[in-house]
């Protein structure tokens, strides 16, 4: 450590800044970072402290003790709340103490620092997460320690989830959101779960497998599962239904899931078990509804921001829109159309003359469909044998009349179906997207290698946890006026450091490092200074 004196020049006058600084060696090379700022202290306190650090003898020296300061804000919210929502309890079954700590530390882990499980340890050197989980400050945080504490989630699993469900609902739940996304590996996954498929990331060169996440209305999640990676969507509400059933033993409530999972046996059985759905219809439905309409109502003539509601053979069904949508859809088949012209003007001038008409249309076909472009041209063999093609200019326009627009399909009661619910329904998908972002942001630091499923399993319950605790701080905070992203706030917070620090004959008492003022206001928004001001005992042990 060492200090720092800086001057600065301001409408004429000097201010000098006196920093307490210390050397980190990073990834990057060697930088340095200010411990504290000594200008906000008593004058007795900053000499003690400059002397101290510069080797200066004094009298009071001997008494004076500067001890170790770390990172801890975040980690102090957290476990405030770990606490106060009573979730020590989540592991009450997990005979071994120290896996039930360990099994805290990924959790906070995975708030603060997302990283592997290898990288704990670095990313945890400089806070005070050890000892906020109940840990030695120097724990060591070994890989196979860790395994083995999410090994003890195994057979408990339900548990848990029950648990997590009552707490959070207590009063049940009416309205269950559903969707899925994908997650790739790097190298080799778990065999038999770990599979090629259609990939939302887009790497479709990975093996990956399908999350499956149901949340509430307010994004507090309900349930997790993993699934084989090429699995179809339509075939995972099933499962879904008999796990929220037996386990969670939910019988009434509305189901809310995107078009990818709807299928004729899903509405069946979701009708025929008395549970109503709301879910998204595919456009050709919704051109087969807009042609029973009068030429005087097609929704060309349409105000963007109007419901329709229509029935027919007993379902209800919802034409809803937007401008936003609008602007989407047309750059998104603008796009479209300009990589089918590029590949198609490819294919023309690599073709040999005389190619078999059906060779043509399978490797054509193909291409196109892989750039969801087909829809969007006419391509054949003309009487001289050459290659032509050109746009669909009907199927573009048909298409572009219905920009915008959108389908819900509902069995929910008259009485219940405004246009205006079913759709607030719909737009609550957004809180399972920001599930996914969570838990896949933890998950995009995930180690290379995944060997056995129930590992793979457990590493997703950890993150389900995690994102289980940052939104019911966020449910919280919202209620304060507080909107901005929970794990942002945290990891800001987290960069307070405390330390302790005495001078004989004062009493001074216990004192903070400083705390920059941008934090101050979330720390008086969210009512948590009392945090600070009195350090928990595990941060100043």
């Amino acid at each position: 450590m060492y200090i720092q004196r800086v001057r600065r020049i301001q409408n004429g006058k000097t201010y000098e800044s006196v920093l307490l600084r210390e050397s980190v060696r990073t990834p990057k090379g060697p930088r340095a970072r200010t411990v504290l700022h000594l200008n906000r202290m008593p004058p007795e306190l900053q000499s003690a402290i400059i002397a101290a650090v510069e080797g200066k003898e004094m009298v009071a020296l001997p008494d004076l003790e500067v001890s170790a300061v770390l990172n801890y804000g975040g980690l102090a919210v957290l476990r405030e709340a770990w606490e106060r929502f009573g979730l020590e309890r989540l592991f009450a079954s997990i005979p071994e103490e120290r896996q039930r700590k360990l099994l805290l530390a990924m959790i906070f882990g995975r708030i603060l620092f997302p990283s592997s499980k290898l990288a704990l340890r670095e990313k945890a050197v400089g806070s005070l997460l050890a000892r906020s989980c109940g840990l030695e400050q120097d724990e060591a945080f070994d890989e196979e320690d860790l395994y083995g504490a999410m090994d003890a989630l195994d057979g408990r699993w339900s548990g848990i989830e029950r648990w997590l469900y009552r707490e959070a609902f207590p009063g049940g739940v009416s309205l269950v959101l559903y969707d899925l996304t994908s997650v790739y590996f790097e190298g080799d996954g778990p065999k038999g779960l770990a599979r090629y498929g259609y990939s939302r990331d887009h790497r479709q060169d990975r093996q990956q497998v399908l999350l499956a996440v149901a949340t509430d209305l307010e994004g507090i999640p309900l349930h997790v599962e993993v699934l084989r990676g090429n699995r179809s969507d339509s075939t995972t509400l099933t499962g879904l239904l008999v796990n929220l059933r037996r386990r969670l033993r939910i019988r009434e409530a509305t189901f809310v899931f995107d078009g990818g999972m709807k299928s004729r046996w899903n509405l069946e059985m979701l009708t025929g078990l008395e549970l109503q759905y709301v879910t998204r219809a595919n456009q050709s439905k919704l051109r087969e509804l807009v042609k029973l309409l009068p030429r005087d109502s097609q929704p060309e003539l349409w105000d963007k921001t109007r419901l329709l509601e229509i029935e027919q053979d007993g379902v209800g069904y919802v034409i809803a829109g937007g401008e936003e949508r609008a602007f989407r859809d047309a750059n998104r088949r603008k796009r479209r159309v300009a990589r089918g012209e590029e590949e198609l003007k490819a294919l023309a001038e690599s073709l040999p003359k005389g190619i078999d008409p059906v060779q043509l249309g399978s490797r054509v076909g193909r291409r196109l469909e892989r750039l969801k472009a087909h829809k969007y041209f006419l391509y054949g063999i003309d009487g001289t044998g050459r290659f032509f093609w050109k746009r669909n200019e009907e199927a573009i326009r048909q298409e572009a009349s219905l920009d915008g627009w959108y389908l819900l399909e509902t069995n929910l009661p008259v009485q219940k179906a405004a246009p205006e619910t079913v759709l607030r329904h719909y737009k609550g998908l957004a809180a399972v997207e920001s599930a996914f972002s969570d838990l896949k942001s933890s998950l995009e630091v995930r180690p290379v290698y995944h060997w056995r499923p129930d590992r793979v399993r457990n590493h997703v319950r950890i993150c389900f946890l995690a994102y289980w605790l940052t939104a019911k701080l966020s449910q919280e905070w919202k209620k304060l006026g507080v909107t901005e992203d929970v794990r942002r706030i945290l990891q800001q917070l987290q960069s307070i450091r405390v330390g302790t620090l005495y001078a004989a004959g004062k009493d001074l008492g216990k004192r903070l490092a400083h705390i920059p003022k941008p934090l101050e206001s979330w720390i008086d928004r969210l009512g948590i200074r009392s945090l600070f001001r009195n350090p928990p005992a595990w941060a100043t042990a």
